[in-house]
């Protein structure tokens, strides 16, 4: 309605029907939210047992019950609970500043009560009152109001979630999307308070259940499983202002998205893209770009650095000193790898049936997945014939005939370059000492360690490995050396035009590119340690990857030149070398920063136990 003449709309106050339903929709989006505010509420009062049942009917949640042992409230209380803004956590703006519960806003009861029904039982703990209360509010007005029998703590129940604003209730999803939102944000509610025994019940059937422990790494077993759990390691830091602890995965256990790096800071689960980028960028190169690992960690920090008042379901915060925690969080991780052993174990599991009796699937963690091969048990003792036998199998055979081509003379070139100043790896290696006894296709390197592992390693990606880390010594010192013979690349025009803004870029970290009429450029010096260069497809690759606008790179661009240029310049994939050369390449792979992956994170060396070998055979 508009003022008459005017055209201007008339201001009036909003009813309080209205207002809480506006309250409700910044905070109760769906089924999951409910659930998280209960559960919080629950936490907040102390409980040490809460107990979440979901109820569904014809693909839709009917109704949602938490029930909890916490303090409980008094008649009065729980009639004021319901009322806006009323609350128990803070009594004035000072309190914002220094908040130490998941709940403070007084809004959660009275907005979903605003949109559902809602029966509340409570009663206070060590309380001398015999009689529970019980509250019924239905769409904001109480309806009920009395005494029963309960136990001590409170119960809420919610049904008819959104019945009076059909168009939120409208836009909710499927039964099983609902579902595992609502999983997802009590597992982050879990792992953050493994001292409570928390069970979801759906239909009246066990989801997900955790006991009280003192050890997170048990929490975390009974939700995502013990394979999980024996791929952590552990994390812990301190600062002034911050104590960061917690597990991260080993690169061999790994995944397409981000939805396992669960973060908590004082004791609230919350979403925050800087750290998980942090927690990203500590794996450094042992992780492939489009891979992400597992990391539940756990940062106290000092209240007055946090502002969790930012969001209405308070799961985003403000940090006053982000770039400090950010940084703490990439370094904390980054030493927690350096400080354990992460190259992946070959595993076997046993035949599923009758069938596979005599074959094996061997499978090999990866930070890509797992492949698996065939191997037939005691295929010689059988009397099979070597035709019998998979290609994948009879291949693996060390060779020890010495090539002696000229393909020789540049493996040892390219050795050389690598070669540190001292040929005795140092004691403190993450990686065993190695003897070198074949090599499979040209590609693996077949070594054993003295414990009587068997070790195999891909040599192009521990070369990769050993130039990489020498290449950034030398773009860090700026090393470049002048072509005798300029190469030449061509671009089309578009890649010509950002090219051209990338010379300076490039000049700086040892790359000088002239451009040399229409779309073609003269490449007249490269980094040092890069050496001879044959032709200009090592320049073409690291320009097209430079110029690439894959929205994947999370990398700068000098770290993209450094990779393009290790990974042209390592010894390739089918490059047969003497044994001679292959014991230099695991010398050389162990004293490195970070052996157990390639600057592209893929693993370069995988290990069977003997154990293992042994279970293989039919030994055990």
């Amino acid at each position: 309605m508009t003022r008459e003449g005017t055209g201007m709309r008339t201001i009036r106050v909003l009813d309080p029907a209205t207002v809480n339903q506006i309250a409700a929709g910044e905070v109760v989006e769906r089924p999951a939210s409910v659930v998280k505010e209960l559960v919080e509420n629950a936490i907040d009062a102390g409980a040490r047992t809460i107990r979440i049942d979901v109820t569904s009917v014809q693909g839709g949640i009917a109704s949602i019950r938490v029930t909890d042992d916490g303090c409980g409230m008094s008649a009065a209380d729980a009639e004021l609970a319901f009322a806006p803004h009323a609350t128990s956590k803070i009594t004035s703006i000072d309190d914002l500043f220094k908040i130490h519960t998941l709940g403070f806003r007084g809004e959660a009861l009275a907005s979903i009560a605003a949109v559902a029904k809602v029966t509340l039982v409570t009663k206070p703990r060590a309380s001398t009152i015999v009689a529970g209360s019980r509250l019924v509010v239905i769409g904001g007005t109480q309806k009920e109001k009395g005494e029963t029998g309960a136990p001590e703590g409170t119960s809420v129940l919610v049904e008819e979630l959104f019945f009076n604003t059909p168009a939120r209730k409208k836009f909710q999803k499927n039964l099983n999307t609902e579902l595992a939102r609502i999983l997802g944000i009590l597992e982050g509610i879990f792992l953050a308070y493994p001292q409570v025994s928390f069970r979801f019940y759906h239909n009246n059937r066990e989801q997900l259940v955790t006991d009280r422990t003192t050890q997170p790494l048990d929490t975390i077993a009974r939700i995502f499983g013990n394979e999980c759990a024996r791929e952590l390691v552990p994390v812990s830091s301190d600062l002034p202002f911050m104590r960061i602890s917690g597990f991260i995965s080993r690169p061999a256990l790994s995944r397409k998205n981000h939805d396992r790096i669960l973060i908590a800071i004082n004791e609230r689960y919350i979403s925050s893209a800087a750290i998980t980028a942090a927690v990203k960028e500590g794996y450094g190169t042992l992780l492939p770009r489009d891979r992400f690992p597992f990391a539940f960690l756990s940062l106290a920090i000092d209240t007055r650095l946090v502002d969790v008042n930012v969001h209405p379901t308070k799961k985003q915060v403000r940090l006053s000193k982000e770039k400090e925690i950010v940084e703490a969080v990439r370094e904390a991780v980054r030493s927690a790898l350096s400080k354990n052993d992460l190259i992946p174990e070959f595993v076997a599991p046993r035949p599923k049936n009758r069938e596979l009796e005599g074959v094996r699937i061997a499978a090999t963690r990866t930070s890509l997945g797992v492949a698996e091969t065939v191997v037939p048990y005691g295929a010689g003792a059988q009397g099979l014939p070597a035709a019998a036998i998979p290609s994948t199998v009879a291949t693996v055979a060390p060779a020890l005939i010495e090539p002696t081509h000229t393909g020789t003379v540049s493996t040892d070139h390219r050795l050389r370059q690598t070669e540190l100043a001292s040929g005795v790896p140092p004691v403190t290696a993450a990686v065993p000492a190695m003897e070198v006894i074949g090599q499979v296709g040209g590609i693996y390197i077949l070594a054993a360690a003295p414990d009587g592992e068997l070790i195999i390693i891909d040599q192009h990606a521990a070369h990769e490995r050993i130039f990489y880390e020498q290449v950034s010594r030398s773009m860090a010192a700026r090393h470049a050396q002048e072509l005798l013979v300029p190469a030449i690349i061509h671009r089309p025009p578009k890649d010509a035009a950002i090219l051209r803004e990338l010379t300076s870029l490039l000049a700086e970290e040892g790359v000088v590119i002239e451009e040399f009429g229409s779309g073609s450029f003269l490449v007249r010096a490269v980094p040092a340690v890069m050496g001879k260069i044959e032709g200009p497809e090592m320049i073409d690759d690291l320009v097209s990857d430079l110029l690439s606008n894959d929205p994947a790179r999370s990398v700068s661009d000098r770290e993209r030149i450094t990779r393009v240029i290790a990974c042209r310049s390592a010894i390739k994939a089918g490059t047969v070398c003497t044994l001679e050369q292959c014991q230099r390449i695991v010398n050389q792979l162990r004293t490195t920063e970070s052996p157990f992956t390639c600057p592209h994170g893929r693993p370069t060396m995988v290990r069977f136990s003997r154990a293992k070998l042994d279970e293989i055979f039919k030994r055990t």
